[in-house]
């Protein structure tokens, strides 16, 4: 199945009134096109898609591999969305030659990213679909990062009551884009993968919902809202 496509929106249009105006960002954007079908779950990735985190994120990795002396490039870091962060800083040693303690620049790093929390918005067209669904169909996050940050992520935003499951790194084996993290979310919450919807902004998580035999929608990252403008 493939990821659906876009439709331009407005920063203007209205949005139901639970939703917490304060925490969405207010640039323009492109509403989201679900496919055809009848799904009963929504499976969401958490940073760069329900949350606008993504910057935030790569401010704080280039802040914690700067103390030691290694690089992160914007287009490496967005490439490589949806892999577990203790995955990223192994990739980089072997890559660059490098020793640096797993655990603690993991914890630098999610350090620094909550320490800019307060400026953590939601991506506004997947918030819309969450507060249209909420209470009708199960949700679950589906995240490469730990169970702190989002958790962290999703409480700055007054979302994480709207969330029945969260599948973090750390509760499976194998990380997207293998099919695994969300084959478990679709089991925790009761729901055949074929009747689950997918929302992701990484080739990754898009490549693992399909290899769920789930359908999908693709989110648009920063630098490709800024190439189309948005």
């Amino acid at each position: 199945m493939g990821a659906a496509r876009l439709v331009r929106g407005d920063s203007t249009i209205s949005m139901p009134p639970s939703i917490n105006c304060c925490s969405i960002s207010k640039r323009s954007y492109m509403r989201l096109q679900l496919p055809p079908g009848s799904f009963k779950a929504y499976l969401f990735d958490c940073d760069g898609t329900i949350a606008d985190s993504m910057p935030l994120h790569y401010v704080a990795w280039k802040h914690a591999l700067s103390e030691w002396n290694c690089e992160f490039s914007e287009e490496v870091f967005y490439a490589w969305g949806g892999l577990p962060v203790d995955e990223i800083i192994s990739t980089l040693n072997s890559q660059h030659g490098l020793t640096m303690p797993v655990e603690q620049v993991a914890h630098r790093k999610e350090a620094l990213y909550y320490a800019n929390l307060s400026q953590l918005m939601a991506v506004p067209e997947v918030l819309e679909h969450i507060e249209i669904s909420h209470g009708k169909i199960p949700f679950a996050v589906v995240s490469g990062s730990t169970r702190d940050s989002v958790t962290a992520s999703l409480d700055a935003l007054k979302l994480l009551d709207r969330f029945d499951t969260l599948v973090c790194a750390g509760d499976y084996q194998r990380s997207k884009p293998h099919p695994e993290p969300f084959l478990m979310a679709a089991e925790r919450l009761g729901i055949a993968p074929e009747h689950c919807l997918v929302f992701e902004d990484t080739e990754m998580g898009i490549q693992a919902a399909t290899a769920a035999g789930m359908a999908s929608v693709k989110v648009l990252q920063p630098w490709e809202r800024a190439k189309a403008g948005y």
